[in-house]
């Protein structure tokens, strides 16, 4: 970036040469002179990035940065994910990980036995509950909870809802005439892999761009195309090793 001064006719010889050569050597104007900010070499290893626990990389987006979804907030916030529970139990997995507490609320019990044994350790981190009888989770700052609903395309209206400190995701395994009413009210929308004519109804409900609309259908098991209030983006989960030996290969269906 090229860096000019204003021409004065007061500036004479020496003053407007000794000024020149301070710009031309790349060392601004004269001023203040402080201490340099400088680290050796061996001084390196001692700096990091500080990283927050508010939330959860759910992927990497299109640039290959990571995606994270905010899953402790301290409003209400509700999500929906069109898909399959290999993908929900990905986010479940990792939001564990930041310390919140998981509670699904699922008429496919086995389906996440091994999950809660897995991320338990001792610890109640994910319970497991029929369809309507999820107890009140008592969610705090120092213990966010997510609460998985799996009740099928058509889930009954929940007894435990969203609020501070307490996330849900819906998780519906394709569009269901209760589509337009769930989706109309969230904060989020998941959407793997559907059939076109759910393609085109989705389009609908959240005014997608025709060109999304059209590779909803052809999208690869590990990538859901996230929406929130008109903007979105296409995540990869990109499951780890130890996650694939837990959950399986990636999979749309159940």
């Amino acid at each position: 970036m090229a860096i000019t001064t204003p021409s004065s006719p007061a500036a004479t010889g020496s003053t407007s040469g000794a000024r020149t050569g301070w710009l031309r050597a790349g060392r601004g104007l004269l001023g203040p002179r402080r201490g340099r900010h400088e680290l050796a070499a061996e001084e390196f290893e001692a700096l990091a990035l500080p990283v927050g626990d508010d939330g959860v990389v759910i992927g990497t987006d299109p640039h290959e940065a990571p995606a994270v979804l905010g899953v402790a907030r301290p409003v209400p916030f509700d999500a929906v994910l069109i898909g399959g529970a290999w993908t929900a139990q990905v986010i479940a997995l990792r939001t564990v990980g930041t310390g919140a507490r998981i509670a699904v609320e699922t008429g496919r019990r086995r389906l996440w036995t091994g999950l809660a044994q897995a991320a338990n350790g001792g610890q109640p981190c994910v319970t497991l509950h029929d369809v309507g009888r999820v107890p009140p989770q008592g969610p705090s700052v120092h213990s966010p909870v997510l609460v998985v609903r799996d009740c099928g395309a058509r889930p009954p209206r929940g007894r435990v809802v969203a609020a501070p400190w307490q996330s849900v995701l819906t998780l519906l395994p394709y569009v269901g005439p209760d589509a337009p009413r769930l989706l109309g009210g969230v904060d989020l929308v998941g959407i793997q892999r559907v059939s076109p004519e759910e393609a085109e109804l989705l389009g609908r409900i959240l005014g997608l761009p025709q060109a999304d609309v059209e590779a909803l259908p052809t999208l690869p098991e590990t990538v859901t195309l996230w929406c929130a209030r008109g903007a979105w983006t296409y995540v990869d989960v990109r499951a780890s090793e130890a996650e694939t030996r837990l959950l399986g290969a990636p999979r749309r269906m159940d």
